[in-house]
């Protein structure tokens, strides 16, 4: 499932770098990258995800917890998260 999800991420920001949804979940990317901060997301954004997307965003947090986040697939994803939004 993580590939599969953080490949879904990637569509969805390819799509519009720049959209409500391609930024929360980008958020939401990089925060999941500082388990010591205590994940600090605003919980309340998912309210603005439409279901597809805010399914794309529990699907992230789960991966807390089968210890998939700093992998080389989620590395390989972030990078091209990053070129995304950066460079977008």
């Amino acid at each position: 499932m993580s590939q599969s999800t953080l490949q879904a991420v990637v569509a969805v920001i390819e799509a519009d770098p720049h959209s409500a949804a391609a930024l929360t979940l980008y958020a939401l990317v990089n925060t999941l990258e500082y388990p010591r901060a205590g994940y600090l997301f605003k919980l309340d954004k998912l309210r603005d995800l439409a279901p597809e997307h805010r399914r794309l965003a529990y699907e992230l947090m789960d991966m807390i917890a089968g210890e998939a986040i700093g992998g080389p697939e989620w590395q390989a994803a972030k990078a091209r998260m990053d070129e995304l939004v950066r460079g977008g």
